[in-house]
């Protein structure tokens, strides 16, 4: 399973924060190493001088002099810097179990003063108490007060922490946010121009590399409309130069005797054809979502699209459930895809369609379902059905133009919807349109 960041923003936020995360680790190694560690080593010299003026009566000096001090005036000199002695069984020793052990200390203490010494950090009431037991003299407890470490001063540290930490996350988002927000109108206008809109050129900013790529989608863009444009024209051409001459084609067919009112009949049909095969061009290449989506009522459609089938003639079954959730939609591209669907069924069928329509148990899409008793299709046809001229011919005859379920496809694409064909138990051929709707 894949754990990594997927977008931009989140990638750049966690190398960020683990930078972040490394600089404190550095940090803290750096000023463990060339800062606490020499001011520890300077801590247990003069911590050890401490206990050794304690331990030792005679002093020898530089001059080779001898010092001699007694215990009382040795005692008096560690109590003048606050340091006490206290027998194991006194009350103010029993602070000495609830200490935490400080390996550090124990270790240099012990190899400065030549016997093993346990050193022990408790939190007293004012400050930090260092409590000292030796194993060579059992008969006393060391206690020196860490006058000037009090726990409040080091509080601040962790909230300073942490408040850098924030306020460099934050920084890094705002960063981030500022950086990507050029791509998400970028991303924007890309999903306009993929669903046939084309909107104004989108302002380069942003980083240079994000400024070149922006100029290159404004020309992709107005490329891509104006070849839509071009073919639009081309079309527009083409239909009216084509129809013109089928006009008069028509009309001259009516004029003819009615001797050959056979060849008028077949010249007329042949006509109707072209026309229908130029409508059915200029419905494929026509971009339903150039119009905004309205409100709809799948089951109207349906009923429409059945009631002008069977005023021809056509026997089909109207099946409409109850439809929950607003469908948004062209209606007459809609209307036009169910309409496709149906003379499709009633084409390539055997006398008997069924128009479906209902909504799924989650309510969460709307379907339309178009079902005849035909001959079916190849399953290996399935995947290349909805190809524009496609018609199945080995399944399902070979009449039209192959752009019926094409057009069907484009329409369902556009409005973000889904189009599956299944084969029937019963023989035949079902198709079903799903499409997205709103609480």
């Amino acid at each position: 399973m894949r754990m990594s960041p997927r977008t931009s923003f989140a990638r750049t936020l966690l190398i960020l924060a683990g930078l972040l995360i490394a600089s404190q680790v550095f940090s803290y190694l750096t000023i463990v190493n060339y800062a606490l560690l020499p001011s520890l080593q300077q801590f247990n010299k003069i911590l050890a001088f401490e206990v050794r003026l304690m331990l030792e009566e005679d002093w020898y000096l530089k001059d080779g002099e001898v010092l001699h001090l007694g215990e009382p005036v040795r005692r008096q000199l560690l109590e003048q810097i606050g340091v006490t002695l206290h027998a194991p069984s006194s009350e103010r020793a029993s602070a000495f179990q609830d200490a935490m052990e400080i390996d550090y200390l124990s270790e240099h203490i012990s190899e400065e003063l030549g016997t093993k010494t346990q050193v022990r950090l408790v939190s007293g009431e004012e400050s930090y108490v260092l409590w000292l037991k030796f194993e060579a003299i059992d008969d006393f407890l060391m206690r020196i007060p860490l006058s000037e470490l009090h726990q409040d001063d080091f509080a601040p540290l962790f909230q300073y922490s942490l408040v850098i930490a924030l306020l460099v996350i934050a920084g890094g988002w705002l960063f981030i946010k500022m950086q990507n927000r050029p791509l998400v109108a970028l991303e924007r206008a890309a999903l306009d121009v993929a669903d046939g809109r084309f909107p104004d050129p989108v302002p380069p900013r942003g980083a240079s590399e994000i400024q070149a790529v922006t100029v290159a989608f404004n020309k992709m863009s107005a490329g891509i409309r104006k070849l839509e444009e071009d073919r639009a024209l081309l079309m527009a051409g083409v239909s009216h130069d084509l129809r013109t001459p089928l006009t008069r084609i028509r009309l001259a067919t009516e004029m003819m005797s009615s001797d050959d009112a056979y060849l008028a009949d077949s010249i007329t049909e042949d006509t109707e054809e072209c026309n229908e095969i130029i409508n059915q061009f200029m419905d494929y290449l026509r971009a339903v979502q150039q119009q905004d989506p309205d409100p709809v009522d799948l089951s109207t459609i349906c009923r429409d699209v059945a009631n002008h089938q069977q005023s021809m003639g056509v026997d089909i079954v109207l099946d409409l459930e109850s439809l929950h959730g607003d469908l948004y939609a062209n209606s007459v591209a809609l209307k036009r895809a169910v309409t496709n669907l149906v003379v499709n069924a009633v084409r390539y069928g055997n006398g008997w369609v069924r128009l479906r329509c209902g909504s799924n148990a989650d309510h969460t899409y709307q379907w339309v379902e178009v079902e005849d008793n035909g001959p079916g299709i190849d399953a290996s046809l399935e995947n290349t059905l909805f190809q524009p001229f496609t018609r199945g011919d080995t399944a399902r005859g070979s009449e039209g133009t192959g752009l019926g379920l094409a057009i069907v496809k484009r329409i369902v694409e556009q409005l973000h919807g889904d189009i599956r064909l299944s084969s029937r138990t019963e023989g035949g051929l079902r198709i079903q349109m799903t499409f997205p709707v709103g609480k």
